[in-house]
């Protein structure tokens, strides 16, 4: 299973990709964003992102929020603390 974690938030959109059979560039035309934005939410490096956007995305992925977002249990400056 393939994610990405900048915050502590755990990003699996890739992985919705590949099990519902749909490219990166046939999502971005049906949820009307930029294949460079939704390169940066896949890679975990997204600070933000809209509430209408994430709904577009599991409407067309036919899927749940839970299984594109998850939240790892830390703060995302754990990591920080211990450098």
């Amino acid at each position: 299973m393939t994610r990405w974690c900048v915050l502590a938030i755990r990003v699996y959109l890739s992985d919705m990709l590949k099990a519902r059979g749909m490219t990166s560039k046939e999502l971005c035309a049906k949820v009307g964003i930029t294949e460079a934005n939704l390169s940066i939410l896949r890679s975990g490096k997204a600070s933000g992102v809209r509430f209408h956007t994430i709904n577009r995305i599991c409407y067309y992925l036919e899927c749940d929020v839970g299984d594109i977002l998850r939240f790892d249990g830390r703060l995302e400056d754990e990591d920080e603390e211990k450098e």
